[in-house]
């Protein structure tokens, strides 16, 4: 046996080297857009028109991105795009935890606590998960506006909130569906009830889909602009809807490093977000993808 391994070795090292060479290709050649847009950001506009994109800056400088955060124009103000940068926190944050919750609640609900048209119910939410967005967006403005959150900050909290409910009520039914049912009916037989039981068995196993859940409604908050530019005020907008006004805002010298430093400022939280949860999506997207 010691010899058959000795003769793979060569064979196999040879395969893990080739697949590296492409992993370290692909990913080259994804990251080249990136790094395109970081060195124009940091390059004086006189660089940009004489060198390559590819070119080192020559002389970095960091006033595109100061300018891009506090004084470019998107529209008909000058103020950057930094108070529509915590706009967007400020619309992400509690949608993305809503969600979360009310979806956990739901999967909870659908495997543990299953009811007469639970199976109907569960299939007719994943519409949800397939309905284009531009199909509801005057029923949706009607809404809002029998609500009062026209053109508010909460209802854009709302919106989102509605249309992350399928996703992640689809996450957790598949995660919890993997939960044996002995032990909901051990606490229930102990007294437990309804959210004793969530408190304290299912959310502390649920640790791998909430980074699911949490990553997946973040990125797709946070990146939104049809939402963002139709049920938002001036006031309200999202750093998305603020980056699109700067690029198409003219003010005589089109300032392509501002506009790349811009882009730069509006990707970052969701690169930082799967630079440190990547890896814990993938475990988690997959724990719950095989079940039910």
């Amino acid at each position: 046996m010691a010899n058959v391994i000795r003769r793979q070795t060569p064979l196999a090292r040879l395969g893990r080297g080739a697949l590296y060479a492409t992993l370290i290709l692909a990913a080259l050649f994804y990251l080249l857009p990136l790094v395109v847009m970081l060195l124009t950001s940091i390059k004086p506009l006189e660089e940009i028109r004489a060198g390559s994109l590819l070119a080192l800056p020559l002389a970095p400088t960091l006033e595109p991105w100061t300018k891009a955060w506090g004084e470019a124009c998107t529209g008909m103000r000058c103020e950057g795009i930094g108070g529509y940068f915590w706009n967007s926190f400020a619309i992400v944050i509690p949608a993305v935890l809503i969600s979360t919750l009310v979806g956990a609640l739901n999967g909870y609900a659908l495997t543990q606590w299953r009811f007469r048209g639970s199976e109907l119910l569960f299939a007719l939410m994943l519409f949800g998960c397939f309905i284009p967005f531009q199909v509801v967006l005057l029923p949706m403005a009607q809404t809002l506006g029998w609500l009062g959150l026209a053109s508010s900050r909460a209802g854009l909290i709302l919106v989102h909130v509605v249309f992350g409910i399928a996703f992640t009520t689809l996450f957790f039914r598949n995660f919890y569906v993997a939960v044996p049912r002995e032990l909901v009916a051990a606490a229930k037989l102990d007294g437990a009830g309804f959210f004793r039981i969530f408190w304290r068995i299912l959310l502390p196993v649920s640790a791998p889909i909430l980074v699911v859940s949490v990553i997946w409604q973040f990125t797709q908050i946070w990146n939104d602009f049809l939402f963002g530019v139709v049920f938002s005020g001036h006031d309200t907008q999202p750093v998305t809807v603020a980056l699109n006004n700067l690029v198409n805002t003219s003010t005589g010298v089109k300032e392509y490093n501002v506009d790349m430093a811009a882009a730069m400022i509006a990707a970052l939280p969701t690169l930082v977000v799967y630079v440190l949860a990547g890896k814990y999506f993938v475990r988690g997207l997959t724990a719950g993808s095989v079940k039910g």
